[in-house]
């Protein structure tokens, strides 16, 4: 009697989940793709790394080491937040939009100023950058808001332009260390978050152009971003003044060709290329992989982003909103991250200080992308496991994926009564 139960209810469950016996608590290819990317990350970092390592430090292994143990600590913080509810986020996002207020406040106040900006707080043997976590706060905070005025955004300029206002506060503050890369991306993810989220396009449509002719006003009236950007424009105009970082990377390209040059045969890492295990680290794995190895790269971060997004949408589809346009914003974020690295490096874009997702160097900005992943996994197994609870509950059978009609199951309830009498006679 009970294996026939057992059977009968196991055929309903597959009929609204699949195979239950092959289902997985959480996303394995998110994993998988994320892990690739970090391993990617350490090798072309320690290769990149060597050669100014070995004359700063005498150690070639000094930031492949420190890498290393950001690896390690953004793997500790990831499994951390997978065992908090996105409940805890729901109810603290106005909290946390507080936070990274107040550390972009304090990095104006005790930070670190390197090569004219001042952009890290040094506390003991850490150095914490607060424009990393600041971004995933303020787009936890956005989410939330537009889950809470949701009417107000779709309906009238007012809801619309509130986050705007926060993000411009927030903008300020990044402006004054600067780091005007940081700004961009997210002012770019919060339009882009209030385009899904079902904003007038009108609405839409005026404050992109109010916010590229800021973009514009920005460039033109300081002097060291319009010398980016005309460097950008024309980088062989002067190969060994403003235009040298982009020249030594487009070399890097060149010399990469199809399969490389080999792991570790790089020339523009000896000194050539500045920053070259940072800002500038795919022009480096071009140079030793080749175009194999940055479409490689490519295809993991587009995967990374495509299923980003599918999770989002899977949250809307299941009356999820908060986690699905978290979800968004995180995958719109790395995209365009990604783009604009790639692009400076490549001369497509003027150059912006902003990290290669999971690859480049950099403490914060590696623990806060693995937090942004975790939040992904958490999402994913939340709505499996909600999947699960509401077949529990009693689904209406209307609403199944493969549907049941009414009097089916409850000829399965029938049947496996009529089963249990028999076997009780």
């Amino acid at each position: 009697m009970l294996a026939a139960a057992t059977t009968r209810l196991t055929e309903l469950f597959n009929a609204r989940h699949g195979q239950v016996g092959q289902q997985r608590a959480y996303d394995l290819s998110l994993v998988l793709v994320s892990l690739a990317l970090m391993t990617i990350g350490l090798v072309v970092v320690t290769s990149a790394s060597m050669p100014v390592a070995e004359r700063e430090y005498a150690n070639p292994f000094y930031f492949s080491s420190r890498h290393m143990i950001y690896l390690v600590a953004a793997l500790v913080a990831a499994a951390g937040v997978l065992t908090v509810p996105m409940r805890f986020w729901r109810v603290t996002n106005p909290y946390l939009l507080i936070l990274a207020i107040v550390l972009l406040v304090a990095v104006l106040v005790v930070g670190r100023s390197i090569n004219g900006s001042t952009r890290w707080i040094v506390i003991g043997p850490l150095t914490l950058q607060p424009a990393e976590p600041a971004k995933l706060f303020f787009f936890t905070y956005l989410a939330g808001y537009l889950v809470r005025r949701y009417e107000e955004v779709t309906e009238n300029i007012k809801g619309f332009i509130k986050p705007l206002a926060v993000l411009f506060v927030l903008a300020t503050m990044l402006l004054l260390q600067p780091d005007f890369g940081t700004a961009v991306v997210m002012l770019t993810t919060t339009m882009g978050l209030l385009f899904l989220a079902g904003a007038p396009l009108w609405q839409f449509f005026g404050v992109v152009f109010v916010g590229l002719a800021a973009v514009v006003s920005l460039i033109v009236f300081e002097e060291y971003r319009m010398r980016r950007v005309t460097s950008f424009l024309d980088p062989w105009a002067d190969p060994f003044g403003s235009g040298y970082q982009l020249t030594q990377s487009l070399m890097a390209y060149g010399r990469g060709s199809w399969f490389g040059q080999g792991l570790g045969n790089s020339y523009q890492k000896l000194e050539f290329l500045t920053q070259a295990h940072s800002d500038f680290i795919m022009a480096i794995l071009a140079e030793e992989l080749g175009f194999v190895g940055v479409l490689t790269v490519l295809g993991l971060i587009f995967f990374l982003v495509i299923r980003t997004l599918k999770i989002g949408n899977r949250a809307l589809s299941h009356e999820r909103p908060f986690e699905g346009y978290l979800a968004y914003a995180i995958g719109i974020w790395f995209s365009f991250q990604t783009a604009v690295n790639i692009g400076a490096s490549v001369g497509i874009l003027p150059t912006k200080g902003l990290t290669l997702p999971l690859i480049s160097y950099g403490g914060t900005s590696l623990i806060v992308m693995m937090v942004s992943i975790a939040l992904l996994l958490r999402i994913d197994f939340e709505l499996r496991v909600d999947g699960v609870q509401a077949l529990n509950r009693g689904d209406n059978p209307r609403k199944l994926k493969k549907p049941v009609a009414r009097q089916q199951v409850r000829k399965m309830v029938s049947d496996v009564k009529q089963e249990a009498d028999d076997a009780n006679a």
